[in-house]
């Protein structure tokens, strides 16, 4: 059992962390298909992406068609039956024409970040999502699931138990939440009889094989440009990658049913573990599991919002390459409460979260304390 320690007690409560996973425990379970879509074809953009090729192999093992629109081929996915459309989304002809025989689509594909220019992500996710609406219409697509974001209610807050009546955000210091929301905003509003539409918004996916979210944390910890932001105490919501997939599976189910269109199509749904965790604390542990200290360091959102003020400051007048240090966005994300009530994903869409925070905690500890003793292996 690992505890945080009493070094990190003034900031975090003192409740043991499980690290054990229990034998009956399947991190990859394949949610049964129901009869009606078995033989219904899938365009998943983004199917190479952390998400997005999690739900292909769970497509493929339930049996499904699926085609891939996206940047980055993947080979070992085209042995096994995959079609791969090799486009980007500002690709609108490319992208119209992936539509045709398609009767779902998955669109998880998004330009992702905290810092860039506002034409870029406005290109691709609005833009681009345009476009794919365009070709579903076109082609006769009967589903189109998009993946959202939690950051499209970004009004500065905290979030604590925020349901889907807050509203979408119009005013954030960051271009992804705004882009996101404008495509979601149109995503809903071409539901109809011919084409169901729903968006998801699941909040820090992370899990086994996470390139993102993780890797960057442990990153800057180890280099020592981590701190703990505000008081240590706020509370997030995350969401295990097979729940999001589970939650996206479930969203095309419920847009088939006689009766769910009316209640489903049109709508938006946070999607999280259901666990709110104290961010911080959650951190800790995984870098104590990896055997490395905890932090302890602090900086307050006063002095971490006018630290991101003036980066954004330099990073926009100044030649400097990627991504600012922090940024009010990020200032606001790390130290603020964001975490969301389940009740109408799990009233609507039928969703449970299978994989616990600590089940999946401990998985991804075991994951990556294997991959560091590797990698001292193969370093000596």
């Amino acid at each position: 059992m690992l505890r945080i320690e009493s070094i990190a007690m003034t900031a975090f409560p003192q409740s043991p962390v499980q690290l054990s996973v229990p034998a009956s425990a399947s991190l990859f379970h394949a949610s049964p298909t129901p009869s009606s879509l078995a033989h219904c074809p899938v365009l998943v953009t983004g199917g190479t992406g952390f998400l997005g090729r999690r739900l292909v192999e769970r497509l493929l093992a339930a049996g499904r068609s699926v085609t891939i629109l996206g940047r980055t081929s993947a080979p070992d996915l085209e042995k096994r039956g995959v079609r791969f459309v090799r486009a980007s989304l500002d690709d609108a002809y490319a992208v119209q024409a992936a539509c045709a025989g398609i009767t779902t689509i998955f669109h998880t594909a998004a330009k992702v970040g905290v810092w860039g220019r506002y034409d870029d992500f406005f290109r691709t996710n609005v833009l681009g999502t345009r476009a794919l609406l365009e070709g579903a219409r076109g082609h006769g697509v009967a589903n189109f699931i998009h993946t959202s974001t939690p950051s499209v209610v970004y009004n500065g807050d905290a979030l604590s138990g925020a349901d889907e009546s807050i509203p979408l955000t119009t005013a954030c210091p960051s271009p992804y939440p705004l882009t996101k929301a404008l495509a979601e905003r149109e995503v809903l509003a071409a539901h109809n009889q011919s084409l169901r539409t729903v968006a998801l918004r699941p909040h820090l996916i992370w899990g086994v094989g996470d390139p993102h979210l993780v890797p960057r944390v442990l990153a800057r910890a180890r280099a020592g440009r981590l701190r703990i932001v505000g008081d240590g105490l706020n509370q997030v919501d995350m969401v295990h990658v097979e729940n999001a997939v589970d939650a996206h599976l479930l969203a095309e189910h419920a847009l088939t049913l006689h009766t769910a269109p009316q209640t489903v199509g049109g709508q938006a749904y946070f999607i999280t573990n259901g666990e709110p965790v104290y961010l911080w604390a959650w951190i800790n542990e995984l870098l104590m599991g990896l055997g490395e200290p905890p932090l302890t360091k602090k900086i307050s959102l006063r002095t971490a919002s006018a630290l991101g003020a003036l980066c954004e400051s330099a990073w926009r007048f100044l030649p400097l390459r990627g991504e600012p240090p922090m940024t009010r966005f990020i200032a606001a994300e790390l130290a603020k409460d964001h975490w969301f009530d389940l009740t109408a994903a799990r009233r609507d869409l039928g969703y449970t979260p299978r994989i616990s925070m600590a089940v999946g905690t401990a998985e991804l500890v075991a994951s990556l304390r294997a991959e560091k003793s590797t990698f001292s292996s193969v370093t000596r």
